[in-house]
Parts: C-alpha cells; structure tokens; sequence
C-alpha cells in the first residue's frame, strides 16, 4: 500500500509539472489579464500589445449590472496575473470576489485616478457613483493611464514598450474626442437631448453638450414602473423630441412602451438607432473595440437628431 501511495504521489507531481510547463509554454512568458468589460480589454490588448495574453469576461450585448460571474469565469480571475475591472460597482454582482481576489493578485478598478470631483452622482437619488464613466472619452483617457501604470508595476522591465504603445493609444483618443466634439456640435441646440432606456449617457451629455433622459436609473437592477413611463412620455410629448434610442445590451420592451404612449397622445417618434452602452459590439467589428464603438453611437446620434 505505502508502495502504491509513493507511486500515485510521483504520477500527480509529474502531472501538475506537465499542466506548469503547459502552461508556462501557451502564455509564452506572456502577462495573464483578466478584465470584465469589453472596453477595459480593449486598453488592455492596446496597452500591452504582444506583451499581454488579455481575456475579457462580458461578451457583445451582456449587461455588467445583472452579471454573475460563471465557475468558467472564477477559473479566469484565478489563472490571472492582474485583474482589471471597471469599479463605481458597474460589475454589482462581483464586489465580494473582487475583495477576495485583491488579497491574491492586483485587482485594480480602473476609475480609481478620476477625481471624485469628477465622478457624476446618479440623478435618481441613488448613492455611489455613476459608472459610466467611458463615455467621456478625457475619463477613458485616465482609465488607459491606469492600466499603463499597472502594466509596468507589474514588469518593469517593459516599462518602455507599454509607455509607448499607451501614448500612440491616448493619441487617438484625443483625436476622437475632437471627433465628438465637432459632430454633436452639428446638431441643432434645441435637438441636443439623448433619450434612452436607462441612464448610461450622464458623462457623455456634459462632456458634449447634449440633454440625457433615461427611463431607467444609471444600473439596469432598477425597476421602472408606469409612472417613469409616463413621466417621460410627457416630457416627450411636450418637448417634441422626435426620437429616441434603444441599447444594444438593455431590452427594448422598455422604451417601445414610451413611444407607445406618446402615440396614443397624437405624438410621433421614431427609434433613432441602437446605441452600444454597457457592452460593445462583437469581436472583429468596428463597433467591437472602445473607438468604433464609441464613434457609432457618436454617428447614430447625429444621424438621428440633426
């Protein structure tokens, strides 16, 4: 029996050596990073470029509000060298294996260097923060500078190379928040208001300039009932808003109830397009990383209201 022990022992170390060193080679010496939202992922690929084996766990269309994290998902956080996620509690469901994970690895929230100054507070009285905070782009900016920094506390030695790859990023970013500014400037003043299902929008209104409604608070876990409906119907109505906007990752039952209402009150609106808030488009689109995604909706809009 002690014979048979020894033996069963050395098959385990050979095995656990064998998944090491297989491993060790599909990494390629590469950083493990895991991160929750596809615009975080994003910066990391960019960021750390060749450098980096960069997972994302919220695909196309999923909403980080209501997400609960798979054993698949757990497995990820687990293999990881650094975790990214968005923080302001977007990923609500995933506080407590965000604590228990930073007391193992970095486990950094991304939003930590905008000033709380900064930070919008949710215009349904709720508290904490808006987490949104991607769609002014200056905070998306901030966001690549953290991930920059982290990237090189982690290894230093390429301190160079992620510098780099981060300026040649922020530079585009610059460019697109130019970009935003001059298009929404082509919408009439009285046509700037953005109405959507639920209240993503906060940051980019007073980045640009433009009015946001949400029929929802900032997180999709909030309820809505007729009253909310009704509200906005009327503000509708009243303002002759013309359109509205659906989300990619936010059911349209919600806001085909609105425009329902304002129908049967002799007034016409139409859906303006599907804006990408919460998630990005799928992997391989323009729509699929931060700038594309980010210049559609800017494109969609204006289309829309102008």
């Amino acid at each position: 029996m002690k014979k048979i022990m020894i033996f069963i022992s050395a098959i385990m170390l050979l095995f656990a050596a064998g998944c090491a060193q297989k491993d060790n080679e599909e990494s390629n010496g590469k950083i493990k990073v895991t991160s929750t939202i596809g615009m975080i992922n994003d910066v990391v690929q960019q960021v750390g470029g060749e450098h980096v084996d960069a997972v994302g766990l919220m695909n196309s269309g999923v909403d980080p509000h209501l997400y609960k994290a798979s054993q698949g998902d757990i497995k990820k956080l687990n293999e990881a060298d650094i975790i990214f996620y968005n923080g302001l509690h977007l990923e609500g469901k995933m506080v407590d294996i965000f604590e228990k994970m930073s007391k193992e690895k970095p486990t950094i929230a991304v939003t930590k260097n905008i000033p709380e100054s900064e930070l919008l507070s949710p215009q349904d009285g709720s508290d904490g923060h808006d987490p949104h905070v991607w769609f002014n782009v200056q905070h998306w900016i901030t966001a690549t500078e953290t991930i920059r920094d982290e990237l090189i506390a982690l290894k230093p030695e390429l301190k160079e190379e992620f510098t780099a790859n981060a300026n040649e990023y922020i530079a585009k970013l610059k460019e697109l928040d130019k970009y935003v500014r001059e298009q929404i400037a082509l919408i009439p003043e009285e046509s700037r208001v953005l109405v959507t299902a639920h209240d993503a929008f906060g940051y980019f209104g007073e980045a640009y300039g433009i009015e946001v409604k949400g029929l929802q608070g900032i997180s999709t876990a909030s309820e809505y009932g007729a009253k909310d409906v009704s509200k906005l119907r009327d503000y509708l109505v009243e303002n002759k808003i013309k359109a509205v906007f659906v989300e990619s990752s936010v059911p349209k039952k919600a806001i085909q109830s609105v425009i329902e209402g304002a129908k049967e009150k002799g007034h016409e609106i139409k859906i303006g397009g599907e804006l990408f808030s919460d998630a990005m488009g799928k992997a391989g689109t323009e729509e699929g990383t931060y700038i594309g995604m980010v210049r559609h909706n800017v494109d969609t809009i204006v289309n829309a209201l102008k």
